[in-house]
């Protein structure tokens, strides 16, 4: 079974535990909001104009749509959608000349996402079905790319990267949330599929993030981490996968992060030495 399967499996059962289950049920096995990494990414103010489902299916690690100054009549693109919950709350700042697409590969989410975009009235809204590997929009057709925890899955990064490049208009932004890691991490973590699933085991090293940002062409990187998570927060996760939580703590502990990661696409292309293959 591939990576993507199982994160297409996690995130579908996800969506229909929302569809199913009340704000009280968070701690549904399906649910992760009452984890450390996915809680208290929002302001109240914010969430209390979405559909409930939408705040319900929130998990990400962090809040993208704090990252950037939107400007009305702007594109955005969200990859890894879910529920929907950062494409609402751009196309609201983006405004009617403006317009906010969402991208999963999950059916459910999108089922989910369309609902919430319905029951909000979002008219310069659209989901579509695709992987952020091969984001189904033309060249040079956003001007800012969001994510929320969701490129860690990816099993191929450096092809998410060249392709968020590839969309991404010139001048446009890159600006998501994501888990990076800081030093060296147990291989048994790194070949958990669970913890992949669960946004852990695909996290990169913050250097490592930089360094493919850079060489996919994208400019002026900055990693700004917001969260530290030790061990505690973790042990759900590490126990479901089956390892010996107060073994490996000393080898985890503090290097796990929530980060915004902002980037940008230069202007005017580049023919130097040091940019043009």
């Amino acid at each position: 079974m591939t990576t993507q399967t199982e994160v297409q499996e996690k995130y579908g059962a996800i969506a229909r535990s929302v569809t199913t289950s009340s704000a009280q049920a968070c701690c549904d096995p399906a649910m992760r909001c009452c984890d450390p990494i996915t809680s208290n990414l929002y302001a109240d103010g914010q969430t209390s104009v979405l559909p409930e489902n939408a705040v319900l299916a929130s998990l990400g690690c962090g809040n993208p749509t704090a990252l950037i100054d939107l400007q009305p009549g702007e594109t955005v693109l969200d990859l890894g959608s879910g529920g929907g919950i950062d494409v609402l709350l751009s196309a609201a700042r983006v405004g009617p000349t403006g317009f906010a697409f969402g991208l999963d590969m999950t059916d459910d989410m999108l089922a989910l996402a369309r609902k919430n975009q319905a029951e909000a009235g979002a008219t310069n809204v659209a989901f579509l079905k695709g992987e952020i590997e091969n984001i189904p929009l033309p060249d040079s057709s956003v001007d800012v790319i969001i994510s929320n925890c969701v490129i860690n899955l990816s099993a191929d990064k450096d092809r998410v990267l060249a392709e968020a490049f590839r969309v991404l208009r010139p001048g446009g932004r890159f600006a998501v949330s994501d888990v990076v890691t800081r030093g060296e991490v147990p291989a048994e973590v790194r070949s958990s599929m669970l913890l992949w699933v669960g946004c852990i085991a695909g996290a990169l090293d913050e250097t490592d993030y930089t360094r493919r940002l850079t060489q996919s062409g994208f400019t002026g990187v900055n990693i700004e981490p917001t969260r530290t998570y030790n061990i505690e927060d973790a042990r759900h996760f590490l126990t479901e996968a089956g390892i010996d939580v107060d073994t490996i703590a000393p080898q985890v502990e503090g290097k796990f992060h929530s980060a915004f990661i902002r980037a940008t696409k230069p202007a005017t292309p580049c023919c130097g030495p040091d940019c043009c293959a």
